[in-house]
């Protein structure tokens, strides 16, 4: 290791003690700052959020019949102001339900809760209490622009409903159902 000596020697020869560790700390601060901020640059980075490590995409999921159980529809029909932790498709299915029965108002928040269901089950969105529809359809649009038409579409009708005090036709139940099989399709398509 006579190299390692004689390396050392030279570079103490023309840099103290005390500026040789103020460089390497300098030069730990930028790669630490590079790492955190330009995750491109680095390919094989740790994602801090998520846990250690996780640089593989999710195996994709098999299309399979989802089964809906009453008990699951029950939760959701439950807690009309919260997003249970159910498959989008019981939203669906219950949104059905309250179409055949003439409610359609009911029947387009419930697919609208669907479509948030699925943005939150394929990481487009965050589950955030008290997230507007309009900012829903910012954070999907801003996350993954090929969704914005559609989430929007969704909240519009959504809002003209809820918050515009208007009456829900069928032709509203239809116009959210097609965009939640919009999102749905773009979604499983890009997992």
């Amino acid at each position: 290791m006579r190299w390692w000596d004689e390396a050392v020697a030279a570079w103490s020869d023309h840099m103290s003690l005390g500026l040789t560790l103020l460089c390497l700390i300098v030069l730990a601060g930028v790669v630490g700052l590079l790492w955190l901020t330009w995750p491109a640059w680095l390919p094989n980075r740790w994602n801090l959020t998520k846990g250690w490590g996780r640089r593989h995409k999710r195996p994709k999921r098999a299309e399979q019949a989802v089964v809906v159980t009453e008990e699951e529809i029950a939760a959701v029909e439950a807690a009309p102001d919260e997003l249970p932790d159910v498959a989008p498709a019981v939203f669906a299915t219950l949104a059905d339900r309250l179409a055949a029965q003439g409610r359609y108002a009911e029947a387009v928040r419930e697919r609208l809760r669907a479509i948030v269901r699925e943005l939150v089950d394929r990481d487009v969105v965050g589950a955030q209490p008290g997230l507007t529809v309009a900012e829903l359809a910012r954070a999907a649009g801003a996350a993954r622009p090929e969704l914005a038409p559609a989430v929007t579409t969704a909240t519009e009708t959504f809002s003209t409903i809820w918050y515009g005090r208007r009456p829900a036709t069928a032709d509203h139940d239809a116009t959210v159902k097609d965009c939640l099989d919009r999102v749905h399709e773009q979604l499983r398509g890009r997992a």
